[in-house]
């Protein structure tokens, strides 16, 4: 294993010290080291609290910020957050208006939010994310996992609660947003875990792995390495079929990396996507292209499409500044 750490045991908490003496006019570390929180507070605000296993860099400590997330709890690497970090996470940046939790789902990050929820002394509710059309359950989930489609559900509801939603609505909202996203994932390889110090997975120099998760949980099969206009069409034609023939054919579509792939890359995958996308009658009307829910090192990308009404739409061009996102600020 090659990594530029000193010692597994403080990887995160030197990179969190790193991340946020870098990003100091947007973020603050929390007590403890327990979350990340936005610099500056809105009053009045809905806050949108989020979090999970570390790995995934930039999500979701990356999207704290205006017009997205006012905190987010970091685990450990592929490990839920526990309870006590969301709570204290609530308590610093609940300005009066209550909490919402976006959550990705896996089993611990779901007990842990649900958990949270009930022992929050405000008013707090939660959206589960679950956009992963790759398989129905896997070794960390009931049910599809939630993957890169958390960063659409954050930016749109980030920027709702920035523009004064209550709690309800953004509930709401968030659960529409869902509902509206479709992801899958291919990996060229596996990840490493720094304090397990070996591939989670090994993958022969023709084979990949289509459905793979983030966490490097298996795919819906290993398979022999395909060109990318194929990858593509097999990727967006499952998430079409699972979506179903009556979605619309005007949709968002986000090429998201694991870690280890170059933007070259992934810039390549985007035109064989939207190729393909054409083909099937569908316009792409809102495009992001890079590294954002990411798997430590692994190579490889997912495609994340989501069909956004005119509402949801108004809400993925609002301004936002986070350290990974910033757009019209």
């Amino acid at each position: 294993m090659k990594k530029l750490i000193n010692a597994v045991d403080t990887v995160l908490a030197e990179s969190l010290a790193g991340f946020c003496a870098a990003h100091a006019d947007l973020v603050v570390l929390g007590e403890a080291g327990k979350y990340i929180r936005r610099a500056g507070l809105k009053p009045g605000k809905v806050a949108l609290v989020s979090g999970g296993g570390a790995g995934h860099e930039p999500l979701h400590a990356g999207f704290v910020g205006h017009g997205m997330l006012d905190a987010a709890c970091p685990g450990q690497v592929f490990t839920s957050p526990t309870p006590d970090q969301m709570l204290a996470a609530s308590e610093a940046v609940d300005t009066g208006a209550g909490v919402l939790y976006i959550v990705k789902n896996y089993e611990g990050d779901v007990m842990n939010f649900d958990m949270a929820v009930e022992m929050a002394s405000g008013e707090a509710l939660s959206v589960l994310v679950h956009d992963d059309v790759a398989v129905e359950a896997s070794t960390f989930s009931a049910g599809r996992r939630g993957v890169a489609g958390t960063l659409v559900v954050e930016k749109i509801l980030g920027a709702a609660a920035e523009a004064g939603m209550d709690l309800p609505g953004l509930k709401a909202l968030g659960e529409r947003v869902v509902a509206a996203i479709r992801s899958m994932g291919v990996a060229l390889s596996s990840c490493t875990v720094p304090a397990v110090g070996k591939p989670t997975f090994e993958l022969g120099e023709d084979e990949m792995e289509m459905g793979v998760g983030i966490h490097g949980e298996p795919g819906r099969r290993r398979v022999k390495l395909a060109s990318a206009d194929a990858i593509a069409a097999e990727m967006l034609g499952t998430m079409l079929d699972d979506r179903g023939g009556a979605a619309g054919n005007e949709v968002l579509l986000l090429v998201n990396g694991f870690g280890a792939t170059p933007a070259m890359e992934l810039y390549l995958m985007y035109h064989a996507a939207r190729q393909y996308l054409q083909s099937r009658g569908l316009t792409v009307v809102r495009s992001l292209v890079g590294n954002y829910v990411t798997s430590l090192d692994m190579a490889g990308c997912s495609l994340s499409l989501g069909w956004l009404d005119e509402e949801m739409l108004g809400h993925w061009d609002a301004p936002v500044h986070t350290p990974a996102l910033r757009v019209g600020m």
